[in-house]
């Protein structure tokens, strides 16, 4: 019968230090996580924050929805942005994606 069935032989036991070696992987891991995912993400919001907070007067920007506009004024927590000659929106003013160069609205018309 051993031809069919194959033997079913018990395993060494596992070694004494896995438990170390396991906390060790856990813990390199999490370093990856940190430098690969939480830091740059961390980085990118402090430079969006830091875009958003110095937005002036007759900046063009894009928004997140994709609209290209000049802003006219600025308040507390939204921005008046004219996109087209008499068409003006009020966004957010997180929803400010980019600040482009001057002269970007005339050049893309």
């Amino acid at each position: 019968m051993d031809f069919f069935i194959q033997n079913a032989f018990a395993e060494a036991g596992a070694p004494a230090d896995a438990g170390f070696l396991n906390i060790i992987m856990l813990i390199v891991l999490f370093v990856v996580f940190y430098f690969l995912l939480i830091r740059p993400q961390t980085k990118r919001v402090k430079e969006h924050q830091k875009m958003v907070n110095s937005l002036a007067k007759g900046d063009e920007v894009v928004t997140n929805g994709g609209l290209l506009g000049k802003i006219i004024s600025i308040g507390d927590n939204f921005v008046l942005v004219e996109l087209a000659n008499n068409l003006e929106v009020k966004v957010q003013r997180q929803a400010i994606a980019t600040v482009m160069p001057k002269g970007t609205m005339k050049s893309t018309l």
